[in-house]
Order: structure tokens, then C-alpha cells, then sequence
């Protein structure tokens, strides 16, 4: 099984941090399972860390290259992924989403037919089959 990552989750399994769930943990180390990032992750990264350097101390370089040492795969953003934002939808009175950052993850992962592991909320409100929430 192909697995995308949101941020927060990947920011949790490089980091080894205890809110990673036990079973987006089974997920990840799942010799079966090839894991991505997104590009659009350490982008994100690196502007939060701009923004608030002593809330996230790792930038996007540094998230990047610590993704590489786990063995996890770059998804780059593709003109497709661009796309798929038209039809996107989500369940019935759920909120405005406004983190396009997490919509595009959502798109690239449905583009590509992978599995994107979220903890976030928001995230799980999208109607596409691709999002797990975990």
C-alpha cells in the first residue's frame, strides 16, 4: 500500500513523538507499505518555523532531509494534483477548510491512489475514500 503522510503525522514519526497513534505506527513500519511525503509538507514546515521559530524548531530542509534517512519517498506536486482541487468535496455541514496546504495533500493523494494518514479532523471530513483517519 502506497501512504502519503499528512505533516503533522510525519512530523510525529520523524520525530518519534507519542501522539502518533499506535496504528498510523503499524502503517509506517509496515515493510509492505512504501511511504511519501508530500513537497508540499517541509514547504509548509518551513513556514510555520519562519514564522514561529521557537514553537517548530525544524525547518523544511531539515524535515526533508530526515524524511530521506527514514526511507520515505518525495511526491512532488503535479499539475493533476492542481486539478483534482475542482472536484473535491466535502460531507455535508462540515466547515470551511482553509489550510490549502491540507487540501492539496488530500488531491495528491487521491490523484495518485495512495492512503493519506491524518490525525487532523478537518482533514477527515473530505468525502474522498483516500483519507484515513488515524
Amino acid at each position: 500500500m502506497n501512504l502519503l503522510l499528512d505533516t503533522h503525522i510525519l512530523l510525529w514519526a520523524i520525530l518519534d513523538d507519542s501522539r502518533l497513534s499506535k496504528t498510523a505506527r503499524r502503517f509506517i513500519e509496515d515493510a509492505g507499505n512504501k511511504v511519501y511525503f508530500s513537497v508540499i509538507s517541509p514547504w509548509k514546515v518551513q513556514i510555520k518555523h519562519q514564522l514561529h521559530p521557537d514553537d517548530l524548531t525544524l525547518d523544511g530542509k531539515q524535515l526533508a532531509a530526515f524524511c530521506r534517512e527514514a526511507g520515505y519517498l518525495a511526491l512532488p506536486l503535479k499539475l493533476p494534483h492542481i486539478y483534482k482541487l475542482a472536484s473535491l468535496e466535502r460531507n455535508p455541514g462540515a466547515p470551511e477548510h482553509r489550510d490549502p496546504f491540507d487540501r492539496m495533500l488530500v488531491c495528491q493523494a487521491s490523484v495518485e491512489e495512495m492512503i493519506l494518514l491524518t490525525h487532523d479532523k478537518r482533514i477527515g471530513e473530505y468525502t474522498d475514500p483516500c483519507v484515513l483517519m488515524v
